[in-house]
C-alpha cells in the first residue's frame, strides 16, 4: 500500500543562524509534509543540528521565521515546542544512566504509552526485562532505543531524530529503521531525521534536504537528490 502523505505541517522559511561572525545557516527554507519521513544531510559541519535546534527552539535565528500547523513563529522556546507536539533526540545521549529504562522514558513527560510497539522496541527478549534494567547497563544499540522512546512518549506529531544510528552496527542500525517506519505508520507520527548512513536515507526516507556549510544545496525525491551533480561534488562522491 503507498503511504498517503499529507499536507505541510513544519515550514521552515529563510532561517539565518550566526554565532558572532560565523554563519551557521544563510537563507534556509523547506517544508515537512504531515506523516512522511524527512531527511536532512550533509557534511559534518553543514548545520544539520543547528537546523534541528532552531526548530525546537534551542537556537533562536537572526532571520526567517517556522511555520507549524499554520501558526508562525520567529522564535520558540524548547517549552512551546514540546507543548505544540514536537520531540527531539540528540547525537549524545543525555540518558539517566542509573535509572531505569521505564523511568527514563517517563521522565520525558508522564504519559501513559498508547501502544506496545513502544516497549517492544526496547526489549530483546521478554526474559531478558530491559525495561527494569538501568539504562547504563544496556549495549548502546539499546540506549539510542530509550533515547527514542523517551521521545515517543511525549506523543509527538513531529520527531527530530539527530544521528539516531551513530555508532551502531549494521544488525542495530536495521532494527532501528524497522523501529523508525513502525512508528511512521502506527502513530502516524512525521519524522525529520538526521543521518550520515546514506543507504538508511535513501532507504527510508521520502524526501531529503542537503546542506553544504550552512546552504541548501539539494531537496526532492531520494532519487533526485542522489542525482544531483551539486550534491554529489559536495558530499556523496562520484563512486554513488
Amino acid at each position: 500500500m503507498t503511504k498517503k502523505i499529507g499536507d505541510v505541517i513544519l515550514d521552515v522559511n529563510n532561517i539565518s543562524l550566526r554565532f558572532g561572525g560565523v554563519k551557521a545557516l544563510t537563507d534556509i527554507s523547506f517544508n515537512v509534509r504531515e506523516h512522511e519521513v524527512r531527511a536532512i544531510i550533509g557534511p559534518n559541519g553543514a548545520g544539520k543540528s543547528s537546523m534541528l535546534n532552531c526548530i525546537n527552539g534551542v537556537y533562536t535565528p537572526q532571520e526567517g521565521s517556522i511555520t507549524f500547523r499554520g501558526q508562525k513563529f520567529d522564535h520558540m522556546n524548547s517549552r512551546q515546542v514540546a507543548e505544540m507536539g514536537i520531540a527531539r533526540t540528540f547525537q549524545n545521549l543525555a540518558l539517566f544512566k542509573g535509572m531505569s529504562v521505564i523511568d527514563n522514558i517517563m521522565s520525558g513527560r508522564n504519559l501513559k504509552i498508547k501502544s506496545n510497539l513502544l516497549m517492544q522496541a526496547l526489549r530483546v527478549g521478554p526474559a531478558q526485562r530491559e525495561e527494569e534494567a538501568a539504562v547504563g547497563q544496556l549495549p548502546y544499540g539499546l540506549q539510542k532505543r530509550v533515547d527514542l522512546g523517551r521521545a515517543l512518549a511525549m506523543e509527538p506529531q513531529v520527531l527530530l531524530l539527530d544521528e539516531p544510528m551513530a555508532g551502531m552496527n549494521l544488525e542495530e542500525k536495521q532494527d532501528m529503521c524497522r523501529f523508525i517506519l513502525d512508528v511512521n505508520d502506527e502513530f502516524g507520527t512525521t519524522v525529520v531525521l538526521i543521518e550520515h548512513d546514506m543507504g538508511v536515507v535513501m532507504d527510508i526516507s521520502d524526501r531529503v534536504v542537503v546542506l553544504d556549510y550552512g546552504k541548501k544545496i539539494g531537496d526532492g525525491t531520494p532519487d533526485e537528490v542522489r542525482n544531483n551533480e551539486e550534491v554529489i561534488s559536495a558530499y556523496l562522491g562520484t563512486s554513488h
